[in-house]
């Protein structure tokens, strides 16, 4: 990336981007349509039924419906109402600290928003279980052993359904993203997506996948991070990467599930243009010819073997996590004690470098790193010297301060 003065950036967070900032076949699929065709979704297109087939084929069956939107809350919104509608039930359970949208629908269904200060709080229809952070949750993989972690994180989903039943609550919808982003980048212990659907499914509801941070390959061994897990979703929504920055988004299904629309029509005016069907058109294209979930995979494979020597070497980094180009560095104190002030003096530090990357997690601890699918090995050679550099100085003044 490039400042109005010239100035070169690394960009090591933006998962929008997702095969890189200006791609030329990018580009040109929007330029070209746009200058042929720019319209809304009343008027049936090639570029409509093309994306529809070429998205539909890189899901399991039987995920073959796909329903166009705008963003990744507009797709979550719609998810919402398809579970409803066939399941005629209201409630929802989802995990703590997620995030799955802006809308007035979709704030109860985000801790992350609605625990901040000004946030209104839990609403009634939501029941939240723990978020499996095996590092620094509930139950922790260090202190019961990722096992038993994964187990007790399991038995929270059964006793939501549970106590749900007790106050005569209906839960027709249980919402995961498959990996959690704004949480602070949680790794799902293995099985535990699979084993939380199962529940849900047994208990009546629809089971949704929010891939709309992680979907597209990022996780470097799965075109999708739910199939990391072995999960099989009722309903799967995607958005960000999906336009490489342009607004489109969609909901992919089952065709008993989408059919529940009838006889109310879902019409949504630019979602499925010719534009943003070109466009998302490119970006598969793009992935699958430059082998971007490959080079997920080794050049996320290299950054996480060479941060867990920057863990035994500094002591603010409590844990390393990740998947492919989905990773986080967690900074704590001694007892885990979150060291947010650590984590934004590391992002402020690197950007001076003009190296960019992003904080999160509840206590925005947790330093991420979500480039473009194009980073390569040379560009986290990049991150990491100077990540050793400002950790160094970091660490240094830290106990200068306590002498």
């Amino acid at each position: 990336m490039y400042d109005e003065a010239g100035h070169k950036y690394l960009d090591c967070m933006n998962n929008v981007a997702h095969v890189g900032h200006c791609h030329p076949a990018v580009v040109k699929a929007a330029t070209d349509q746009n200058a042929l065709l720019s319209t809304n979704s009343r008027f049936l297109h090639d570029n409509l039924s093309l994306l529809a087939h070429k998205l539909t084929s890189v899901f399991p069956e039987p995920l073959k419906v796909g329903i166009f939107c705008n963003s990744g809350s507009e797709a979550n919104d719609l998810a919402l109402r398809l579970a409803r509608r066939f399941t005629q039930r209201h409630d929802a359970i989802v995990l703590d600290n997620a995030y799955h949208g802006h809308l007035v629908s979709l704030i109860p269904l985000s801790p992350y928003k609605f625990k901040q200060p000004g946030g209104e709080g839990p609403s009634d229809w939501v029941h939240v279980v723990p978020n499996p952070d095996t590092y620094r949750g509930k139950y922790q993989a260090d202190v019961l052993g990722l096992e038993r972690a994964t187990d007790l994180y399991v038995d929270e989903v059964r006793k939501a359904f549970d106590d749900a039943e007790k106050k005569g609550r209906k839960v027709g919808i249980f919402y995961a993203e498959s990996l959690q982003s704004c949480a602070g980048q949680i790794i799902h212990p293995p099985g535990y997506l699979r084993r939380a659907f199962e529940i849900a499914r047994q208990r009546g509801a629809l089971c949704v996948a929010d891939e709309v941070q992680t979907g597209y390959g990022r996780t470097g061994t799965h075109m999708w991070a739910f199939e990391m897990q072995g999960a099989r979703p009722d309903i799967v929504t995607i958005g960000k990467s999906m336009g490489n920055g342009h607004p489109v988004s969609a909901l992919i299904t089952t065709r008993e599930i989408a059919d529940c629309l009838a006889p109310i029509e879902y019409f949504n005016t630019c979602g499925g243009n010719p534009v943003s069907c070109a466009v998302a058109l490119a970006v598969l294209d793009v992935c699958q010819k430059e082998n971007f979930q490959q080079n997920a995979a080794v050049v996320g494979n290299f950054m996480l073997k060479e941060l867990q020597v920057l863990k035994q070497k500094y002591s603010c980094i409590g844990d390393v996590r990740g998947m492919g180009l989905f990773i986080g560095i967690e900074m704590v104190y001694p007892g885990k004690k979150p060291a947010t002030d650590l984590a934004a003096q590391l992002q402020a530090a690197l950007r001076y470098k003009r190296i960019l990357i992003s904080v999160d997690g509840y206590d925005d601890n947790v330093v991420k790193i979500k480039p473009p699918m194009c980073f390569s090995i040379e560009n986290a050679k990049t991150l990491l010297q100077h990540m050793n550099v400002e950790l160094a100085k970091i660490e240094g003044h830290t106990l200068q301060a306590k002498l």
